[in-house]
Parts: C-alpha cells; sequence; structure tokens
C-alpha cells in the first residue's frame, strides 16, 4: 500500500528526513515514534505532498507520489488526522464529517457544499462508527476535544480513503480519552482495511495499538518491528539521550511522555 525508498528531505541545509526505506501492508495499523524533530510529521506529509520530498521514491496505494501531477487524486486516498482536531466549531458535527465527501464532489457541489442523500448516509455510518451519531446536529464547538477527534476520524472515513495518516492525534488528550479516541482509530480502519500510519510520542500506546512499530531518530530510520520485539535498547535508538527511571517498558513509557492539558472525554 505504502512503499518508500530512499526517502531525503532537508528544509535548508537541515537534513529532515535521511534516506527512509518502509514498506507498509494495505491494512496495516503502524505507528510511528520518535523524538519532536525526527521527522515523523515530516514523513507523513510526504506521503500526501503536503512537503514535497527532494529525492526517493513514494509509491501510495499504486499511485507515484513525486512525480504525478494529480495531487487532488493522491488526496483522495490519503486522508489525515490532524493534532488539534481541524473541525469548523460553528458547523455541526454531521457537515464536518460531510466535508470529508467533498473531494469526490464536482467543482460545484464542492464549493456550494452540495450534498447527495448518499453522502448523508455515509456520514451518519461514519459518526455510528465513532459512536457520536446522537450528535450529528449539534454544534461541534459544544463537543469535547476527545469528541472533537472522534469527529476528525468520522471525517477522515467519510473519505473513503485507502489511507489514513494521523499525526499526533491524542497529544492534548488525557490517558482515558486517548486510548478510546486510538480504540475507534484501529477498530474501524481494521473493520474497512485502510492501512493507517499514526505518529505517537507514548510508547505505551504504541505496544496497545500499532501492528508494529517504526523508529525514527534524526531522520533516519532505526527500528522496525513488532512491540514485542522492542527492547530497552531499541528505544534507546528511538530516543539517544534520554534516561529512565525504571528498566521497565511501560515505565520509560511514562516517563517519556510528555504531560498534555487534559480535557473532558
Amino acid at each position: 500500500m505504502i512503499s518508500i525508498r530512499q526517502l531525503t528531505k532537508h528544509y535548508g541545509t537541515n537534513p529532515v528526513l535521511r534516506g527512509i526505506d518502509l514498506e507498509v501492508a494495505a491494512g496495516e495499523f503502524v505507528v510511528v515514534l520518535g523524538q519532536s524533530g525526527a521527522g515523523k510529521s515530516t514523513l507523513l506529509r510526504c506521503i500526501n505532498r503536503l512537503v514535497q520530498a527532494d529525492t526517493g521514491t513514494l509509491c501510495v496505494a499504486g499511485i507515484d507520489a513525486l512525480a504525478c501531477r494529480d495531487t487532488i487524486g493522491l488526496r483522495r486516498q490519503v486522508a489525515m488526522i490532524f493534532q488539534h482536531h481541524n473541525v469548523v466549531p460553528r458547523l455541526s458535527v454531521l457537515k464536518n464529517v460531510l466535508t470529508g465527501c467533498l473531494g469526490a464532489a464536482s467543482t460545484l457541489s464542492s464549493i456550494l457544499q452540495l450534498f447527495r442523500r448518499e453522502d448523508v448516509t455515509l456520514a451518519m455510518q461514519c459518526l455510528e462508527r465513532v459512536e457520536l451519531a446522537h450528535k450529528a446536529h449539534q454544534r461541534t464547538d459544544a463537543l469535547s476535544g476527545g469528541q472533537m477527534q472522534r469527529v476528525g476520524i468520522a471525517r477522515a472515513l467519510a473519505q473513503r480513503p485507502k489511507v489514513i495518516l494521523a499525526d499526533e492525534p491524542v497529544a492534548s488528550l488525557d490517558p482515558k480519552t486517548a486510548r478510546l479516541v486510538l480504540q475507534y482509530l484501529r477498530d474501524a480502519t481494521r473493520d474497512l482495511g485502510i492501512t493507517v500510519l499514526c505518529n505517537l510520542h507514548q510508547i505505551e500506546y504504541a505496544r496497545e495499538f500499532g501492528d508494529r512499530i517504526v523508529g525514527l531518530a534524526h531522520g533516519k530510520l532505526v527500528f522496525d518491528g513488532s512491540a514485542r520485539s522492542m527492547n530497552e535498547d531499541d528505544i534507546q535508538r528511538i530516543y539517544p539521550g534520554q534516561t529512565t527511571q525504571s528498566p521497565d517498558l511501560g515505565a520509560k513509557a511514562q516517563t517519556m511522555t510528555v504531560p498534555r492539558a487534559q480535557v473532558r472525554a
């Protein structure tokens, strides 16, 4: 589904991605771990062409993502879930989810936001998957942070993508809500066979939800394997220079997780 070979990206003279090689299979839920500045967000943004890579090859859902001129066509196949929800607060929950259908609509329908009956049916089905159908007609700004992120998941599902890129989707959520959001994301995409590449900081979440973990450090891929196979040495390569208070991986995860603002579930 995603095939990356020797992918590089520089910002000015600063190398951010240094020859990344990565294969992600259809339907796989892959968690990307790494410190801030390791290149996680840049990697995701290269995949959907929000950022243009410098060199290498990148194939997504059969599309050459570096050479293709149809960026809109590529992004129809690749949905994105952002850290800060990116919902329109004054719109209803349902209308926010319906925006995920606009990529497949005509230009006029997109401008006027004219939605077909089947689009509304699909949007409601996506809301049911994240258990928010009962909130469909409420304004989105009445929701909690965790609920807004679930709206973001429903909107991504409404796009009917082959790939979902999730960039720190639970960074601002408390642990209970974060696990709930990741559970909805994993279950929905697994049921639909959607490939997921999800950036996280929290090792415990990566071990709990990822089919596979990829670790980046200083723009290089330093780990690629199952959660069970990841050991202390692997974590030190992903998080160089950080110390732990306990040799236990769970304790290490707690130590490395940056405290975030708490929100209601």
